[in-house]
Parts: C-alpha cells; structure tokens; sequence
C-alpha cells in the first residue's frame, strides 16, 4: 500500500494521507485581488523578511508540508485596449511589485526544521549550470527541504526583458528546450559527483577526492555544459521536482519529470482528466508508478465555526475585491482579454471560443447565475483566482476536499489565503484539528526529513526513484 494511504478502520477503500502546501507569492496580491486594503491583511508586508519567518513558524505549527512559492517575470499588462498597460495590476497591486522567491528561503529555514520550500523558476530563463549551482545551494542551506517547480514562462512581458524580442519562445518548442534542459540539471546534480566524494580527511589532508568528481561533458543542441558541478551533492542531489502544465506537451513532460503536479480549477470534474490522463502516461510511457506523481489542487477557504459566519466573511471579503485587478490576473492566466466586452454583456454568446469555453465550464460547477459577465467573472475569480473557492465551516470545508480526492484522485492541495496571514491561522487552528481527526492528515512523517520524505512519508526517499528519469545518472558510493 503506498505510504500516504491509510486504511478505513471498517478495512474498506483506502483513505490518502493528504499534501498540504501553503500557496504564495512574493508580493501582496497572489490570487485574490484587492484584499490588501482589508484591515486584516499583512500581505503588503512581503518586503519584511519577519513577515515570511513568522508565516513560516506559524505553518510549521500546523505541520502543513511545505510553502509552494509561485513567481511571475513581470505581470502581465495587455488588460486594456491599446498599448501594453500596467495600470491595472499597478493599481490593484495584483502580483504587482512581485520579488524574487528564491532569495526568501534560507531565513525562513533557519527558523523552521520540517516545513519545505517550493520555488518556482523559468527554464526559458536561466542557464542550466547557473540554476543547478543556485538550487543545489538552498538544498545544502535549508537540510534538504527544496523544491523545484518547473515551468517553461507564460508570459511574453518575460521575453522583451529578458532579451527574447516582442514574444516568448513558442509553447512547444520551450517545452523541448525543457527537455534537454533537464537532462543537464540532472547530469550535474546526479553525475558528476560520487555520493562520498568528500572525505574530510584531515590526517591525510584531503578534502575532497578529485577521482570521485567528474566533467559531464554535455553537448546538444540548446546548451553545451562541460561541467563539472561546483557543488557537493546536496541532501537530496535534485530538489523536490513539481510542475504545472496541463497542455499535450505539458502532460507528457509532467508525466515523465514531476513528482509534485499542480491542478487547478472550480471543481473536481475540470481537472480529473488531466489527472487521469497523466498518470496514464506516467505509468505507459515512462514506467513510473502512477501513485508516484502527487497532484495537489488549488483550493482557497473561507473557514468560521458556523456556515452563517462564513459567509459574511466571504461577502465582507467581497467588499474589498478589485475588478479591474480581478481581469488583470484573469487576462494573465488566461490569455483572454475581456476589455473589449461591454460591463453587461452576457460572455456566453461573445465570438470567442476560448471564453465560452471557460464560461461554460464555471457555470457547471457554480450553478444558479443567471448572467455570466465580465463583472461576474471578476467577482468569480477576484477570491480564489481559478481555483476553488470553499465557504464554510471547518467539516464542510474538509467535506469538500474528500470530495475532490474522490472524484478527481488529488492527493492533497495548494491552500491559497484570502487574507495573510488570517487565512492561515484559520487553516492551522480550525481545519487541521478536524483533517487529523478524521485521518486525512498527520503532518511531518519524517521529523527533520527532506521535503521529497515528507511528501512519500518514506525516510528512504531523499533522492528521485529509481524509475524516475534523474536516477540512472546517480553516480553511487560503491
């Protein structure tokens, strides 16, 4: 039986030990836009290092597995008609002034002992050797507890800064440039150092044996990268390997490369596919057992004791959501642009294909709105983003996320705040006591474990296993 699994004391179908993640960003709108203005809210303390050592501490409490850090390179700004616009994102400070993630993770370690990290950041954008020397320091820094989510840049306001003209490199093609990409990081976290290459042997006076280190020699068409690596192999050699991507060749690169994949979506039906599917193709294509690759779902809750008090907090919540902010993050995530679509206009019967489409998905999992339009989809998404939204008391919101392991076949979720770091106290204080009483979740099953044993609940699992691509370059002690 997989170790996150746990059995009904009735013996019948096993129930999953879920993955729990805190969902942020290094700025003060992530995926609800406006609530900084709220009284309650600290999130326009993100320049503060105190204010993520104490977010830290306070999900350790908890136990809560990791802190799953997004990032964007530039916000996206083609909101309004004409030229490229900030002023939307600027104004609403929707993931807009945004810091890099990366630099935040080492004092927030020193302050904890289990909690993981998550770091996103852009192949696209980072040469390979510079990055794998980077990450292998923050694994070394925090005792084991990186990880890496992948992701290939979505946005084309990344690309004209970075030197890359008007737009991004096509989607497939960075997806391919991935490939290889991975096939360097692993070759020099894996490969070019033995497992004891460093002796500290003062009596002979060796440090390191330069037999045990060795040149990786990559030559190929994207990157040529002689190595060898300039670090010693960190506790988990490759970080913590997550992803997010839910196109053709982002299934087949999940398939093969990720162990932690991020769904989102309004209800369990939108992403049970992309589950499915992914899996399938772990298992067929790469040979990788389907129950290795960990999907968590994006899931934003509004908790208080009882069902009337949380929904005053959701509509007093709604008080503070920007509109404007809303369809800024909205045209982002989407690519779609609705500033063309009069306030009114009902969105089911516009020209576009791509919005009906999205359109109709939430009218299926949000039932009873009369009229979907750009003000509705705003308030949709302005608490939550595209993910779920759960309303409640601390039972049905836990309702709520078995019912997404069952119908989707999630093993855990990325909990978004509505409030920082007031949604956080509500999750540690309110929802974790009724996760642990009904057996869904123990917190840390490997004390001062790395973030890839605290996800298997294995302590043998520090390093990739031996189906996933990363192991056949393990250059062991012998």
């Amino acid at each position: 039986m997989p170790a996150n699994r746990l059995t009904d004391g009735d013996g019948s179908e096993p129930r999953k030990k879920l993955i729990l993640n805190a969902f942020v960003m290094s700025c003060s709108g992530h995926q609800c836009a406006g609530m900084w203005r709220h009284p309650e809210d600290r999130s326009s303390e993100f320049n503060n290092i105190h204010h993520w050592v104490e977010l830290a501490k306070l999900l350790e409490s908890g136990g809560i597995h990791g802190m799953f850090i997004a990032d964007v390179l530039v916000r996206p700004v083609r909101r309004l008609k004409g030229p490229r616009n900030l002023a939307p994102a600027a104004i609403a400070g929707v993931q807009w002034p945004v810091n890099e993630p990366l630099a935040l993770i080492p004092a927030m370690a020193a302050a904890t002992k289990n909690l993981g990290f998550g770091v996103t950041v852009a192949t696209t954008y980072e040469q390979p050797y510079h990055l794998a020397r980077r990450l292998s320091t923050v694994d070394h820094l925090t005792g084991g507890r990186l990880g890496w989510n992948i992701v290939t840049g979505y946005l084309d306001s990344a690309a004209r800064n970075l030197g890359y003209g008007e737009e991004q490199v096509k989607h497939d093609e960075r997806y391919a440039i991935a490939e290889e990409y991975m096939e360097v990081v692993y070759k020099l976290w894996q490969s070019s150092w033995r497992d004891d290459a460093v002796k500290l042997d003062r009596e002979n006076g060796v440090y390191t044996d330069p037999s045990l280190i060795r040149e990786i020699n990559h030559a190929g068409k994207h990157y040529t990268v002689p190595g060898p690596h300039p670090c010693q192999p960190s506790p988990q050699r490759t970080p913590l390997l997550m992803q997010a991507g839910t196109s053709s060749a982002g299934k087949a690169f999940a398939a093969k490369h990720a162990e932690v994949i991020f769904v989102a979506g309004h209800s369990p039906s939108v992403v049970a596919k992309n589950v499915q599917d992914i899996r399938r193709k772990a298992n067929d294509e790469f040979k990788r057992a389907s129950t290795s690759l960990k999907f968590v779902a994006l899931l934003c809750p509004i908790i208080a004791a009882t069902q009337a008090d949380a929904e005053a907090k959701y509509e007093e919540l709604q008080q503070y959501a920007s509109i404007d902010g809303a369809l800024a993050l909205f045209g982002g995530w989407t690519g779609i642009d609705l500033a063309d679509y009069a306030v009114d206009q009902e969105l089911r019967h516009v020209e576009s294909n791509a919005i009906r489409s999205a359109v109709e998905g939430w009218s299926r999992s949000v039932p009873g709105i009369p009229k979907w339009t750009k003000a509705t989809v705003a308030k949709h998404i302005a608490i939550g983003g595209l993910g779920a939204t759960v309303v409640g008391t601390p039972e049905h919101v836990a309702d709520e996320m078995e019912r997404w392991v069952r119908e989707a076949d999630v093993d855990g979720f990325n909990l978004a705040y509505a409030l920082m770091p007031q949604s956080f106290v509500d999750i540690v204080e309110l929802l974790l006591p009724v996760l642990k009483a009904r057996g869904l979740f123990d917190g840390y099953s490997v004390d001062g474990g790395t973030y890839r044993e605290n996800v298997y609940g294995q302590k043998v699992a520090r390093f990739p296993p031996e189906e996933h691509p990363a192991a056949k370059y393990h250059w062991k002690a012998e």
